[in-house]
């Protein structure tokens, strides 16, 4: 997708996701045979339902059919919320995982595996997992620090969840 209709595309649904108090986080266009595939992508602090993908949909369809930002040829419009696997590069994005584990890539080298304590507009803190029974530790990465940084999918965090929920109950 050009600069240009990126910037135009942006420019026009940019208002309608603010109007839902979202976060507009992606525009991409690909080419899909003979058409084209619009991917919008949203997300906001509480996270994004389904009912409110459809409805922004709806809107950006209506905007768009009003337009002609799209040019004449046939596209398939698509409004979705970020995948598990979504790069953390923005403050939100990081302050959204807060509690979450994390693999951050580090600009001086190394990787790091570690669970979001805090973020502020500066970083993040991070609790970083004990290796061979050693207790956690703390540790403070500017953003400036990370070079590429994912969440790490849990399969068990549920259930870690809930036996720490237990221990403090008893």
């Amino acid at each position: 997708m050009s600069t240009t209709q990126s910037e135009r595309l942006r420019g026009l649904l940019e208002p309608l996701v603010s109007a839902r108090d979202l976060d507009l986080e992606e525009i991409e266009v690909t080419p899909a045979g003979k058409r084209r595939v619009l991917r919008i992508v949203v997300d906001s602090d509480e996270g994004v339902q389904l009912d409110a993908c459809a409805e922004l949909s709806r809107a950006v369809s209506e905007t768009l059919d009003a337009t002609d930002a799209m040019g004449a040829a046939p596209y398939v419009l698509e409004v979705t919320s970020p995948g598990a696997d979504r790069p953390l590069s923005e403050p939100r994005h990081y302050r959204r995982a807060t509690g979450r584990l994390i693999k951050a890539r580090l600009v001086e080298g190394g990787e790091l595996v570690a669970r979001i304590i805090a973020v502020d507009d500066e970083g993040v803190d991070l609790e970083v997992p004990g290796v061979k029974g050693r207790k956690p530790t703390a540790r403070r990465l500017a953003f400036g620090e990370i070079s590429k940084a994912r969440v790490e999918i849990e399969f068990n965090r549920k259930a870690a969840e809930k036996t720490d929920e237990s221990k403090e109950e008893a």
